[in-house]
């Protein structure tokens, strides 16, 4: 059985085998050094995943839990306009668990073989961590770092009465293959099919880097958030943030083929999307006038693209209303609240 110093040993030479222009000492002192460039911002986000909260050890298998762990952090940057740069990690583990004690070897080598090839996607360094034991369940603390042109972080602050609300991708797949999988479904890799497809998107999502790098140096973006809580909530998030109000087009949000495998109901169908939460989608406001040169960029990107709404003035009312048959209605619909799990 590996001692804790042998694990962060392990886990040393992998991070070594990365190198950064900004990284003087990564993993081996008290603290990384890294050096700072005139001009240029630093940005810094972190991400709990909690067991039996954000995820359960019986359906997430190792590898694609080590990919969420950092996925999650890299959308929190490229929801800023920003590009990541390095990666800290911080686990508990259970004492009463399979993978207590560090005994099992092949568990953890899976898991850190999913976040480093997720972290050699993106040319992310570790330059950190800490590990311990927990008398509760299995708890990773994920940061990442990452720059932006001094003035240029995207936030959710910027948007500006008259613009267009738009989103990456579809909506509703990963809280689709959540259902599937605490109706017992699980991971089958050799499998193509739409429930796993679901069950991918749930567990292995793909963070918008590029795009999110893009919107931010070109300036496109108003205000921009990552869809973790549901795009019902974060919107709210970016409304309540930019003193403004928002009508959806109901018919107009883009909702994933894999919501069918769970309700044919249209209505029911957006309350998943809208509220279900872990697309890692981006969902942002821009002038209308640039909306072809975003269109263009997320072409690039290879990414779908929609225009879902509008960023109308507050008047009183709910900040966040949906359009539908003509009325618009109060989107009551509540995202994801860990405090509720």
């Amino acid at each position: 059985m590996k001692s804790e110093f042998a694990f962060i040993e392990q886990i040393k030479k992998r991070a070594a085998t990365r190198r950064a222009a900004d990284l003087r000492l990564g993993i081996g002192d008290d603290a990384a050094i890294l050096r700072q460039r005139e001009g240029r911002e630093t940005l810094v986000t972190v991400d709990l995943l909690v067991e039996d909260v954000d995820f359960k050890l019986d359906y997430a298998i190792p590898h694609w839990l080590g990919h969420k762990a950092l996925a999650v952090s890299l959308s929190d940057i490229a929801a800023m306009g920003g590009s990541p740069k390095f990666s800290l990690l911080t686990l508990a583990i259970p004492k009463q668990s399979p993978i207590s004690n560090l005994q099992s070897e092949n568990f953890w080598e899976a898991f850190f073989e999913g976040y480093f090839a997720l972290a050699s996607e993106h040319g992310i360094v570790l330059v950190g961590g800490d590990i311990s034991s927990t008398l509760g369940g299995l708890a990773l603390d994920s940061m990442v770092i990452g720059h932006c042109a001094a003035g240029k972080a995207v936030r959710r602050s910027g948007a500006r009465v008259g613009d267009g609300v738009y989103v990456t991708g579809a909506l509703g797949a990963s809280a689709s293959g959540l259902r599937l999988l605490l109706d017992g479904a699980r991971v089958n890799e050799a499998e193509a099919s739409p429930a796993q497809s679901a069950i991918r998107a749930h567990l292995r999502s793909a963070p918008r880097v590029e795009f999110g790098r893009l919107a931010g140096e070109s300036g496109l973006a108003h205000s921009m958030i990552d869809v973790s809580d549901g795009l019902a909530q974060d919107l709210l998030h970016i409304c309540e943030e930019s003193q403004v109000a928002a009508i959806l087009d109901f018919d107009a949000v883009p909702i994933a083929e894999a919501v069918k495998l769970v309700t044919a109901d249209a209505d029911a169908a957006f309350s998943l999307a809208v509220g279900g939460g872990e697309d890692f989608e981006l969902l942002l406001t821009a002038d209308r006038g640039n909306e072809q040169a975003l269109f263009d960029l997320a072409s690039r990107c290879e990414l779908p693209f929609a225009r879902i709404g509008t960023i109308t003035a507050r008047d009183g009312a709910h900040p966040v209303r949906v359009s539908h048959g003509g009325d618009a209605k109060p989107l009551s619909i509540r995202g994801f609240d860990h405090f509720d799990v």
